[in-house]
């Protein structure tokens, strides 16, 4: 049986795609990443080469996570680039906000009751959940 040219390339691609929690944790990044980069503006779409740069990633595995991600309808193929499709937007958005959600919770200086950080400390003796007060007498900031 005779194989057409590209088959084996895609062949060695699928199979290094899916070498388990360092491709998992790859495709996570580059939604993430992604996902970051339309919303700060620096661009709709971007390649293997820019991501491996931004993700700290081997290009070549990179360009493997983002043909998988293409095939799982996450990516849209842009030439030799990659754009969110909405389900990557979705998924992208989604993995960022869990990846940052306890920053976004102290951002403010408020926490929830529950906060793991301040487990057994009074609130109003806590450098964590304490709010400033405004000068003379304002209230909180």
């Amino acid at each position: 049986m005779t194989t057409h040219p590209l088959e084996v390339p895609l062949a060695r691609v699928a199979s290094r795609a899916g070498d388990g929690l360092d491709a998992l944790r790859c495709r996570d990044d580059i939604l993430q990443a992604m996902f970051w980069m339309r919303g700060e503006g620096f661009g709709e779409a971007t390649d293997a080469r820019g991501l491996s740069r931004l993700i700290s990633a081997d290009e070549d595995f990179v360009a493997a996570q983002l043909e998988v991600l293409a095939g799982d309808g996450h990516l849209e193929p842009d030439g030799d680039r990659y754009r969110l499709s909405p389900s990557g937007q979705h998924e992208g958005g989604r993995r960022f906000a869990d990846e940052f959600a306890g920053l976004q919770l102290t951002a403010h200086g408020e926490c929830p009751p529950d906060c793991p950080h301040c487990e057994g400390i009074a609130r109003d003796g806590c450098t964590h959940c304490a709010t400033t007060r405004a000068p003379d007498g304002l209230g909180s900031w």
